[in-house]
């Protein structure tokens, strides 16, 4: 009977064990983003503390646009890159760089293995304009309507950035970046505490590597 016993509590401890570190698992998930969340509302563009931080203005942008530089500082990248998110800008001349992607389900028979979204990635953009203390600028551009549009659209994209009144401040191009040897590498601004960094870090570099397949069943082992 103490046998017995014994056999049939393993399987339940084991899967209590299973529970708790999934638990654990999606409790880490969760503060990491969380902590980006709350820490990276607004993404500071510069370094050092400027005396003209508390007058920053805000670029808002929205997950579809990718801000990969901010007057030649690069932004960090993210666990999952369709974040909205807001940048503070300093007052004066401000050069964003940045891409837009769109993210469309393929429609018939996937092969085993093969993604099952068409993804539409712009060429590098740059927009640079004037920015005023306290004001609130965002991104305006045409939302595609098909995936053909979408996929018209990754070749000849544009965006404009407009102030609260809607009004247009500047008209994106085309980046062309400078040679290498001319810039001086700037660091990556921090997304996370330094406590956090290095889990972070691991998670991103798996998650970078990882199919969407691979993803989305790491996403529902997490939090089932």
């Amino acid at each position: 009977m103490g046998i017995t016993q014994a056999s049939s509590f393993q399987p339940k401890f084991g899967r209590s064990i299973k529970r708790v570190s999934r638990s654990l698992v999606a409790s880490v998930l969760v503060v990491a983003l969380a902590g980006c969340s709350t820490s990276m509302t607004r993404v500071e563009t510069w370094e050092g503390e400027p005396e003209e931080a508390s007058q920053a203005s805000t670029l808002k942008a929205p997950g579809a646009i990718k801000v990969t530089q901010v007057n030649g500082r690069n932004m960090s990248s993210f666990l999952m890159d369709d974040l909205a998110l807001d940048y503070a800008l300093l007052p004066g001349e401000n050069e964003v760089v940045f891409t837009h992607k769109t993210i469309w389900a393929k429609s018939g028979v996937v092969e085993n293995g093969e993604s099952k979204v068409h993804v539409y990635l712009s060429e590098p953009q740059v927009v640079r304009f004037n920015a005023n203390q306290d004001e609130v600028y965002r991104f305006s551009f045409p939302e595609p309507e098909s995936r053909a549009e979408a996929e018209q659209m990754a070749e000849t994209f544009m965006a404009t950035v407009v102030n609260e009144e809607g009004q247009a401040v500047a008209t994106s191009q085309v980046w062309a970046p400078e040679p290498a040897s001319d810039r001086t590498p700037i660091p990556a601004s921090r997304a996370v505490d330094s406590a956090d960094e290095n889990a972070l870090e691991r998670l991103k570099a798996v998650w970078a590597t990882a199919t969407e397949d691979e993803k989305k069943a790491f996403l529902r082992w997490a939090f089932e």
